[in-house]
């Protein structure tokens, strides 16, 4: 049961070069043992090296905005910025100042479910939360701050959260942009003539070799668990030849989405359509169980799926995380069972939320049209992620398929300052000129896929 706590506060970043040495002398141990990757290659890291060298000479601030397929993202950017740039910038003899290092926006989230110390390590290693579902002044303030006045550059993920996906890119969130303007106009206010730029990171995913063997097992553990009797190999000899993989993952994706319809439809009244493709029944699917929460937290379904999952976080952290509890322990027994009556029902209703959120960027087409096996292991890793939700196991334990390298590729910058003109004509102009920014961001990002 999920007990009702104090409100979240806001946890300031408080860079300590100790923790920042710290994480670099862990980094390559923890990326062993906890994930599976063996390389990290990155192109135009040039672009970087002289990016740095012209932050440190006080004539620029810049932000790298990163792709975010999977939960690893942090973690090749930290070894890009403390490994991979410092030895090219020493190739290139450019001499840069030390630490290379940089702040970051996180999700004020993460300590929930990663713990309270991750926290602790991210406000050390000059990192910023952000409460993703609502208009978080204090957190905008502080990324603010540190994007205008602060000793490293920035980084922060654009779309938001992670969306299982190495080929597809989640529209971008306008924060990122905004952002960039704020920073120009806090240097021309103190009389500082440093350029504001953005810098795309492309970030993708490869088997070292690929995990056809391993994909056929995990696809035979789900098949299981969801009550699928077992293909007919004598009529397939071949078990790891995609095209029969394939037909597994597909029959295994149109049963699972027929569970959770006969699932809503029964016990939640939803209509949901049966004769339609897979990618509209999906969507359907989707907008249904975004509606169970909704209609619990009593929000009108506005916006995207995205804007949706978001705003449907912060609903259940308003209950969990109450506003008048900040000395919690002065309330009566009975007061505390009834807080923790409404937490736990809250967080009921936030897992029909994290089941979309899990399947945001779910096309129905994405394997066929491309059947490499990392798209194979990406359509089943969030089928997993499905199973195990719904199972009330820990998502977090992803099963590893293989060895992965990862390729790392720098884009050109974006001048924000160019745009500043537009921006700062009246709200249409900055309303346009964020959105512009936000798209061309979007396309560079997608360029480096």
């Amino acid at each position: 049961m999920i007990q009702a706590q104090p409100p979240l506060e806001f946890i300031p970043p408080a860079f300590n070069p100790l923790v920042l040495r710290s994480a670099q002398m862990v980094l390559p141990f923890w990326m062993r043992s906890h994930t599976a990757i063996t390389q990290i290659q990155a192109d135009n890291l040039e672009v970087l090296v002289d990016l740095y060298r012209q932050f440190q000479d006080g004539k620029i601030r810049f932000l790298m905005a990163f792709r975010h397929p999977n939960a690893e993202d942090a973690l090749c950017m930290a070894h890009l910025m403390w490994k991979l740039v410092p030895r090219v910038a020493q190739q290139q003899g450019v001499s840069l100042q030390n630490p290379l290092h940089f702040h970051f926006i996180y999700d004020r989230g993460i300590p929930l479910w990663a713990g309270t110390h991750m926290g602790w390590i991210y406000s050390r290693l000059g990192g910023t939360p952000i409460h993703r579902g609502k208009a978080d002044w204090l957190g905008l303030k502080s990324a603010r701050d540190l994007f205008a006045n602060a000793q490293f550059p920035m980084a922060a993920a654009p779309e938001g959260a992670t969306n299982g996906h190495n080929e597809i890119i989640s529209p971008l969130e306008p924060g990122i942009s905004q952002l960039g303007f704020w920073c120009v106009e806090d240097l021309l206010k103190a009389g500082r003539s440093e350029q504001v730029l953005i810098v795309p990171v492309g970030i993708k995913y490869r088997y070292l070799e690929a995990p056809w063997k391993s994909l056929e097992k995990l696809l035979g553990e789900l098949e299981a668990v969801s009550g699928l009797t077992a293909y007919a190999e004598s009529a397939e000899p071949d078990v790891l030849n995609p095209h029969f993989l394939y037909k597994r993952l597909y029959r295994l994706g149109e049963h699972l989405l027929s569970l959770m319809e006969d699932f809503y439809t029964r016990f939640y009244h939803k209509n949901l359509p049966k004769n339609e493709a897979l990618e509209a029944r999906l969507q359907a699917l989707m907008d249904a169980a975004l509606q169970v929460a909704e209609q619990y937290f009593d929000l009108p379904p506005k916006g995207s799926v995205i804007d949706r999952c978001r705003r449907l976080e912060q609903a259940g952290w308003n209950h969990i995380y109450r506003e008048e509890y900040k000395n919690i322990k002065a309330l009566s027994p009975l007061e505390r069972a009834l807080a923790n009556r409404i937490a736990d029902e809250a967080n009921s209703h936030i897992w029909h939320m994290r089941l979309v959120e899990t399947f945001v960027a779910v096309t129905g087409k994405y394997v066929i049209e491309k059947p490499t096996v990392e798209r194979f292991a990406e359509t089943t890793l969030l089928l997993w992620d499905m199973v195990t939700r719904i199972k009330n196991s820990n998502p977090f334990e992803r099963p590893r398929l293989g060895n992965q390298q990862v390729e790392m590729t720098i884009g050109q910058p974006i001048s924000v300052s160019e745009r500043y003109a537009v921006y700062q004509e009246n709200r249409h102009g900055a309303k346009l000129a964020v959105t512009h920014l936000t798209k061309d961001l979007q396309h560079g990002i997608e360029s480096l896929i």
